[in-house]
């Protein structure tokens, strides 16, 4: 079976948006720099997406024009089997990934990158109904606390365990980014 990593919205563009803290950022930066090397040496694809919306302003830290629509900084320097550029939430909705992929002979993907809860809960669940099997690496993904609408907080951690029980069994199987690195040699022979 042929599987292919996507590093979804692993962005410079965050460090520029209010929300933005540091807290969880050098364990996800470990997993998934650890993923990313996991997959290069198993020669697993590995797939760039970039989110892009929003007004054409070197202000809007989502425009091209801002300068933060490049990686991560921290995030492992790789040279992407693909690039793609999305402008909604699931990176399979009009960016062409769903055709790349099928091209390719993909039937697997190990989901990481930004916002947990967002971009990579979306194209998990996105990839699911449209037939894909998935390994949604939760380690490698990161999202930050959010206010519920009742104005009561919600951490990054509940946000993340909130992710891993709606996505589990149903959507993907909810692994550690060394899980998946260790289900790849079995997975690519399957």
């Amino acid at each position: 079976m042929t599987t292919a990593l996507l590093v979804i919205d692993a962005q410079a563009s965050f460090l520029h948006r209010p929300f933005y803290r540091p807290d969880d950022v050098p364990a996800w930066l470990a997993a998934q720099n650890a993923l990313i090397a996991g997959c290069r040496d198993a020669g697993v694809p590995i797939v760039r997406v970039y989110h892009v919306d929003g007004p054409h302003d070197a202000a809007n830290p989502f425009a091209e024009e801002s300068g933060h629509v490049r990686p991560f900084d921290g995030l492992a320097d790789f040279a992407a089997d693909a690039t793609f550029v999305k402008h909604r939430h699931s990176a399979l909705v009009g960016t062409g990934l769903d055709v790349w992929l099928t091209q390719q002979g993909v039937r697997r993907l190990i989901v990481s990158g930004i916002r947990t809860e967002q971009c990579c809960e979306t194209t998990t669940r996105h990839a699911s109904d449209s037939g894909w099997q998935v390994d949604y690496a939760l380690d490698a993904t990161l999202t930050f606390d959010m206010v519920q609408p009742d104005g009561q907080p919600l951490t990054a951690a509940q946000i993340k365990a909130r992710t891993a029980t709606v996505l589990q069994g149903r959507f993907a199987q909810v692994c550690s980014a060394a899980q998946a690195v260790a289900r790849l040699p079995a997975l690519e022979t399957a």
